[in-house]
């Protein structure tokens, strides 16, 4: 099967990898100048390039803002979590999201766990966005570069993880203390909620320890994917340097 890879930035991470195209549609009228690179790696790895009107390509694609390409490549491969957790050198960093349903945030949340080292990003088979053009998109190309683990049971993988002596801990509202008073050295994995519906009660209690972000303004919740940048970054922050 194939997929659709949307965007210039999005093509151009593509194309850097080893993953198969198959075909690449540009619109008539693209800036040139703005896709040379893309142009020039294609043409370097044999690809057929189709320059087609506009209409063509907003028929091809699946997402409005496509900037005037869309590349036809080889199907999204989820990462094998057992595979991929014994592959890690020194501390890992996962990152767990339960039932997120936007594919902006997960997008977002990709960009910046690739930013900030995350070995893999673990989502749930059910009730939870996939891998789309669109989290292709937003993530700008960082789903080809970061590992996203589809798994059955979360709960259950939480276990797993603490088998292999990851600490995890669950960022919420209700945390008994601020995420920058808790210890995120060594294996860490972080635990984002759901919109709206934050994390589950089952998820929550199998966490080692549930952590807040401060909040000093009116409104008192964070985007999914603000939550895990920051979440992210204090991570890193902690182990600079460590690994």
């Amino acid at each position: 099967m194939a997929r659709k890879i949307e965007g210039r930035n999005a093509v151009y991470e593509f194309l850097q990898t080893e993953k198969m195209v198959y075909e690449i549609y540009v619109a008539i009228g693209v800036e040139r100048d703005a896709i040379k690179e893309i142009l020039q790696m294609a043409n370097d790895k044999s690809i057929k390039i189709s320059f087609i009107d506009k209409e063509g390509v907003d028929n091809i694609a699946t997402i409005d803002n496509h900037q005037g390409i869309v590349a036809l490549v080889e199907d999204y491969q989820y990462g094998n979590f057992e595979k991929i957790i014994e592959g890690i050198e020194g501390n890992g960093f996962i990152l767990i999201c339960d039932n997120l349903k936007d594919p902006h945030n997960l997008g977002a949340i990709l960009r910046t766990a690739d930013a900030t080292g995350v070995d893999a990003v673990i989502i749930p088979k059910n009730r939870s966005v996939e891998v789309t053009p669109t989290v292709t998109k937003v993530s700008v190309g960082a789903t080809e570069h970061i590992p996203v683990i589809k798994v059955t049971n979360i709960a259950r993988t939480i276990d797993k993880l603490k088998e292999k002596k990851y600490w995890i801990t669950a960022a919420d509202m209700d945390g008994e203390k601020a995420f920058f008073e808790s210890d995120l050295k060594g294996n860490v994995g972080i635990v984002i909620g759901s919109e709206g519906e934050g994390i589950r009660r089952l998820v929550k209690e199998k966490c080692d320890f549930v952590v807040n972000i401060p909040m000093k303004g009116k409104i008192q919740s964070l985007n999914a994917s603000v939550a895990a940048s920051i979440l992210m970054y204090e991570v890193v922050r902690q182990n600079y340097g460590k690994n």
